[in-house]
């Protein structure tokens, strides 16, 4: 063997490109070797590269059968579906020596083909690619359960071209594409694929190759999906068990609730000693709630409420209350049916209590008749009388009129007079209504210390004023509490307060009249359902109201301007009145007041801090302008 022959043993040692292999025999004819020495080195050379060629074969061949290797034992300890998924794609771009490769799913639900995983995409068109069965190589593919390669993709006219599958692949920049099915039996599941962004042919052992990472896929695939099935019967099965177990535990509960409900009826106990019993029993915190009843059900039903569960208390269409059981955001439906049967029972025992009440209340309503028919009672029985019912008439109280406004509440279109219905039919409502009004308010007096009767067609309160309370508080949360206790539209206009009426029940009368009218102006103003005092009406609720609380009115209205005046020596009330009188103009109030038109200015922009940004919209200016004549004159009479 000569020399230049036996350097092509040193190439295949080295593993040379086969571009080397011709620098031998071009060494040869530069040194002018003879034809038979050339021949012989071309001989050598061919078969240098075919032993190359084959060494190629092997070494790629062993790295594929180590990638299915590794893939095979990936999927013996299969944890991550998603991640074996992953490796096979990365692996099939990798041997195959492609730019791109990628796996989709079929949807059987939707009929079609969808990406599932990607490796050396760019697009995200491409990667949220949907294919309809036929449609583009993979459509076609998971149609056809066939392998398709294709090495130029826009030229190929075998298979369906979309404008959206078309899109994609030009956003990716594809041009040879190879597709081979996922295949379970004789199921077609999917498709993997492997591509390149420039013309390319696929060889057939690539194909074969990319076939065996797809059988690999499959059986990932259809692995996960019975282990999937296998944990969710597993878990199936224990929440069965759990259930079993719950409903026992469940059961003994509830027998133990209808004993210990039973004992408190018993030995005569209250609705508190029902909400300690049944705490014990659900392991909570159950409370009774007679206000702030919004969120209580109608129908007798439990229902959440945030983290907790509300069951109404309820006799005749009446919320009495509620029990509430704190802290259990999961209740299941036997606990919730116990806490369904303890509202019952409470019910129960307030309609006893409320009978036992009921003479009580009866007699709370004597008392306010007197005050409001018998202003000359002597003080001193008035206050042995209250005593008797827990009332202090020796502070500021408050008189309210109620009324249930029925055509609102019940939709039924009915009016005072019954017209739109039975007239019988509508008054035997109407009483009931205001059966049902006088006793929720009398409950309501009771627990607010006060008194409350039945009295031209509605109910009158007479509650005491707290040290924080105005008369507009006390006229709203009056209408709020009794309109959620009987659902309906409950309005209520309140008097002025009146200071200690045991000393002088004279007042009583006027205030009543006082809130009555507040209530009907409230009706007429389409504000049923609602509470106010005369003050919240502006100079309407001065008509309302007593004549001596004129000045009470010019205070609310322009008392801050009258004060600034008076402890700076300045004009603003007199500005504010002239500019009212000159059609709100400045230039001609500066000529009443005889003083430069940025006096006037200035002085508008202090009265309009002192009254608020909207004193000049038409309602405040006419509050402003009664309040400033009604200013005038008790300055007048004053002098």
């Amino acid at each position: 063997m000569s020399h230049d022959q036996a350097s092509y043993l040193e190439l295949l040692a080295r593993g040379a490109a086969a571009e080397a292999y011709d620098r031998p025999l071009l060494l040869a004819r530069a040194s002018g070797a003879g034809p038979d020495e050339l021949a012989a080195l071309d001989q050598a050379k061919q078969l240098a590269l075919r032993v190359r060629a084959e060494l190629e074969g092997r070494r790629r061949r062993e790295a594929e059968l180590s990638a299915l290797f590794e893939t095979a034992h990936d999927l013996a300890g299969l944890r991550d579906l998603d991640a074996v998924l992953r490796a096979i794609v990365q692996r099939a771009r990798s041997l195959l020596g492609t730019e791109v490769a990628y796996l989709s799913l079929n949807d059987p639900s939707a009929g079609d083909t969808y990406m599932r995983v990607t490796e050396g995409s760019v697009s995200a068109r491409f990667q949220q690619l949907r294919l309809g069965m036929g449609e583009g190589l993979g459509g076609l593919v998971a149609q056809t359960a066939r392998p398709y390669v294709t090495d130029s993709y826009f030229d190929d006219a075998r298979f369906e071209h979309t404008r959206a599958i078309d899109t994609a692949v030009s956003d990716e920049g594809l041009v040879a594409i190879l597709g081979v099915p996922l295949m379970l039996g004789s199921q077609v599941i999917g498709v993997l694929f492997a591509a390149d962004r420039r013309a390319r042919v696929f060889e057939r052992e690539q194909v074969a190759l990319l076939a065996s990472f797809a059988a690999h896929a499959a059986v990932a695939i259809d692995t996960a999906n019975l282990l999937a099935e296998t944990r969710s019967a597993l878990a199936e099965l224990e929440r069965a068990n759990e259930i079993i177990r719950d409903h026992s535990g469940v059961i003994e509960r509830a027998s133990e609730v209808h004993d210990r409900l039973t004992e408190v009826v018993l030995r005569g106990g209250g609705v508190h000693d029902v909400a300690a019993a049944l705490s014990e029993v659900l392991d909570g915190t159950v409370e009774f709630r007679d206000d702030d009843l919004e969120a209580a059900g109608a129908d007798g039903r439990a229902i959440q409420h945030g983290d907790d569960w509300v069951a109404a208390v309820s006799a005749g269409g009446e919320l009495l209350g509620a029990l509430v059981l704190r802290g259990h955001r999961d209740l299941d439906p036997v606990d919730r049916r116990t806490l369904e049967r303890a509202a019952m029972v409470t019910s129960l025992l307030l309609l006893a209590r409320r009978s036992a009440h009921e003479a009580e209340q009866r007699v709370r309503g004597e008392l306010l008749d007197d005050l409001l028919d018998a202003a000359d009672r002597d003080p001193r029985l008035l206050r042995e009388r209250a005593a008797r019912l827990h009332a202090d008439l020796d502070v500021p109280h408050v008189v309210l009129a109620a009324r249930i406004d029925t055509a609102s509440a019940d939709g039924s279109g009915r009016d005072a007079g019954g017209r739109g219905s039975d007239a019988a039919a509508t008054g035997e409502r109407e009483t009931v209504d205001r059966q049902r009004l006088w006793s929720a308010a009398s409950h309501l007096a009771a627990t607010r210390s006060g008194l409350a009767a039945a009295r031209d067609g509605g109910t009158v309160l007479l509650l005491p004023l707290g040290p924080s309370d105005s008369a507009s508080d006390l006229a709203r949360q009056t209408a709020r509490q009794l309109g959620c206790t009987l659902r309906e539209l409950v309005t209520v206009g309140a008097s002025s307060p009146v200071a200690a009426p045991a000393d002088d029940p004279g007042p009583i009368a006027g205030a009543y009249e006082q809130a009555r009218r507040c209530l009907d102006a409230l009706r007429l103003l389409g504000r049923s359902g609602q509470g106010a005092a005369a003050q919240d009406l502006g100079f309407l609720g001065l008509l309302l109201a007593d004549p001596g609380d004129i000045d009470g009115f010019v205070e609310r209205t322009m008392g801050e301007v009258v004060e600034y005046d008076r402890k700076r020596g300045t004009d603003l009330v007199r500005t504010l009145d002239a500019y009212f009188a000159s059609g709100m103009s400045p230039a001609r109030t500066k000529d009443d007041l005889h003083v430069h038109v940025n006096t006037v200015a200035q002085r508008l922009e202090r009265i309009g801090r002192l009254l608020g940004p909207d004193w000049q919209s038409p309602g405040r200016a006419l509050e402003i302008q009664l309040a400033l004549r009604l200013h005038a004159m008790s300055v007048s009479v004053a002098r």
